[in-house]
């Protein structure tokens, strides 16, 4: 009988378990986002941003960041952004950590007339506890103006995977696709959809909806 009371809790038990990881992998999130771009001169920019992401359903901050630093464009093609990091976010327990980051990205825009198609390399250095740690990031965005539909629109995809020093694999994927609205000379804002697949973060599979206010002075 104590054979048999065991494995009707054992059964009930292992789908409850199985659920509750598979909640804890997923979550529907809000990234919202404004930068900052101040024009030096011809070739280089100042740029910040602020960024707050909520969670847990879009129920609670999960963390803040800030980034400043500069893109140097030595022409139509190339742009290099070295910038600096910093976040305060949520760790795996609930608690918040901080986190600096030491970021360059490289970005390639394609010379195509009826579309944009443009290459971007992102190494960051992670400094945080317990461990130190580096991932490259590169995406490839698609860009198309829909003038005709929505004035002073373009719609955009993006796909971006992540290399992780520490797991030694190619551990995160993004997609997101979106539409960017001029509003005026110096404003635009972005609205996205991202799909986040990743195994390893809890949680890692994400669906995300996000803006993001561009002020250009």
């Amino acid at each position: 009988m104590r054979k048999v009371l065991t494995l009707i809790i054992f059964a009930f038990l292992v789908p409850v378990i199985v659920r509750a990881q598979v909640a804890d992998a997923d979550d529907n999130q809000s990234w919202n986002d404004v930068q900052l771009t101040v024009p030096v001169n011809e070739r280089f920019d100042f740029t910040s941003s602020g960024t707050l992401r909520f969670g847990k359903n879009i129920t609670r901050l999960n963390d803040r960041r800030i980034a400043v630093g500069f893109v140097y464009k030595p022409n139509n093609s190339w742009s290099f952004q070295p910038f600096y990091w910093n976040i305060v976010a949520r760790n795996a327990v609930g608690r918040f950590r901080a986190e600096h980051r030491l970021n360059l990205r490289v970005g390639y825009r394609f010379p195509f007339k009826r579309f944009g198609l443009s290459h971007r390399s992102w190494i960051e250095r992670r400094l945080r506890e317990p461990r130190n740690s580096w991932r490259y990031r590169p995406s490839l965005t698609f860009e198309k103006g829909i003038e005709k539909i929505v004035p002073g629109a373009r719609i955009f995809v993006t796909e971006e995977v992540f290399y992780d020093s520490i797991l030694k694999r190619f551990s995160r994927n993004r997609f997101s696709v979106g539409i960017n609205k001029t509003l005026t000379g110096k404003l635009s804002l972005d609205v996205f959809y991202l799909r986040q697949n990743d195994g390893f973060s809890r949680p890692g599979d994400l669906n995300v909806i996000g803006t993001s206010l561009k002020i250009k002075l």
